[in-house]
């Protein structure tokens, strides 16, 4: 099933959207710099994954613990 269709699918590909496009702001801050467009969406991404980085631990971990043990 897709993850378009499935909540947890879902769930777990935006979890790992925000903390890779974090993660490549953080290394190269140049390729996000841009806040408006299609680039903007991964701007925005990486702002959640920076602001909320202890909500976003504490998802990515359970998500982990859910595909691991479920």
């Amino acid at each position: 099933m897709s993850a378009l269709f499935n909540f947890h699918s879902f769930l777990t590909v935006v979890l790992l959207g925000i903390c890779t496009c974090t993660y490549v702001k953080m290394h190269f801050p140049a390729l996000l710099e841009q806040r408006t467009g299609f680039r903007g969406f991964f701007w925005k991404a990486a702002r959640i994954g920076e602001r909320l980085s202890p909500w976003v631990a504490v998802g990515c971990l359970k998500m982990g613990v859910s595909i691991i043990f479920f």
